[in-house]
């Protein structure tokens, strides 16, 4: 599933064509179980900038209103010079002023993003029920302790992929936030000190930075940036799906990886370097 890096890293991409004149729109047969609501046609109006708000895409739209995406399991926004060939595009912009990058698509196999055209009156009821960023400022140290306070039996490493406490943050992401931070991903919120916490936050900036930085990360045949290529984050892991810790092969250590399963997600930690 693309994260909050792989999503920023194809806002930041898209951002090269803009201004993007939507001439003409296309929804494929399928498009329905991604569409969730349409209030116009976007046909004729111009893309002028992209941001980014945890999982989702914002494509603000000029004269008004927005273009709001999530990219669910498998989703991707592709820009091209030539029409994509993919029998799972099931959106299409075209602009034809653009000597280049003219065709913006998206693509999603699985079909579970969810697409919205929105006035700017509906697009802010819909920002309105958005939780904080984890990269806003406002996400601090105090926000995050907070959260712990609220809920202290909640298991960590299920606690951070709660979307609506931990905006953005996915399964290979919190193993990692708990290694960077050297906590066992099995402890509860409650049993952490102002210390973790700081720690914790640390990591979080950190495991974010690095993914951005390297495109993302792609499991075998997943995420791919705007262009189509595979992110290269996995060289930035150290736990999730390695055999052995890498933190501790720095400390010239040799701890084997150990996997369990949390809330039915795969987690991976270092008996070593975490407690």
């Amino acid at each position: 599933m693309p994260e909050l890096p792989e999503v920023e890293t194809i806002r930041y991409q898209l951002a090269s064509a803009l201004p993007f004149k939507v001439d003409t729109c296309f929804f494929s047969p399928l498009a329905s179980r991604l569409i969730k609501q349409l209030d116009f046609d976007p046909t004729g109006f111009c893309i002028t900038q992209i941001k980014r708000h945890a999982k989702w895409l914002i494509f603000e739209l000029q004269p008004d209103g927005v273009i709001l995406s999530h990219l669910g399991m498998s989703g991707s926004w592709r820009i091209n010079q030539q029409p994509i060939q993919d029998k799972h595009k099931h959106i299409e912009f075209i602009d034809q002023t653009q000597k280049s990058l003219k065709y913006l698509s998206y693509i999603d196999p699985r079909r579970f993003g969810h697409f919205y055209i929105l006035n700017n009156s509906n697009f802010k009821k819909k920002q309105s029920s958005f939780d904080i960023d984890i990269t806003s400022p406002h996400f601090d140290e105090n926000h995050i302790a907070e959260l712990f306070f609220k809920s202290p039996k909640r298991i960590i490493k299920s606690f951070l992929l709660d979307q609506k406490a931990f905006p953005g943050i996915g399964n290979y992401m919190a193993s990692e936030i708990c290694a960077r931070s050297g906590i066992l991903p099995m402890r509860r919120a409650g049993e952490l000190e102002a210390r973790d916490i700081i720690k914790i936050k640390a990591a979080m900036a950190l495991v974010v930075k690095e993914a951005i930085e390297t495109n993302g990360t792609t499991f075998g045949g997943g995420y791919r940036d705007a262009n189509g290529a595979k992110g290269e984050g996995l060289k930035n892991l150290m736990v999730f799906y390695q055999k052995y810790c890498r933190i501790c092969h720095s400390k010239h250590h040799k701890t084997k990886v150990i996997k369990i399963t949390l809330a039915g997600r795969g987690t991976y930690y270092c008996p070593q370097c975490q407690k």
